[in-house]
């Protein structure tokens, strides 16, 4: 069995789905979410396809704060 190395959280309340997050994921684990927040935004959400590293890239450029990582 695969250990998963890393998964994030994406605050969908805070997110303003402004995509930088998306552009600099090096394993394309995130994308936009499909529906909107209660602020009108498209959120990035995770794509839990068993790549993500938990680099915390997204978390560095994230403007907004909202992505925690956890890795292992």
């Amino acid at each position: 069995m695969t250990k998963k190395k890393g998964r994030i959280e994406i605050d969908q309340e805070y997110c303003k789905g402004c995509g930088i997050c998306i552009h600099f994921c090096p394993k394309d684990s995130i994308s936009p979410a499909g529906k909107l927040n209660a602020s009108g935004y498209m959120p990035a959400a995770f794509n839990d396809n068993g790549k993500c590293t938990g680099c915390a890239i997204c978390a560095l450029v994230c403007a907004e704060a909202s992505i925690e990582v956890y890795r292992g």
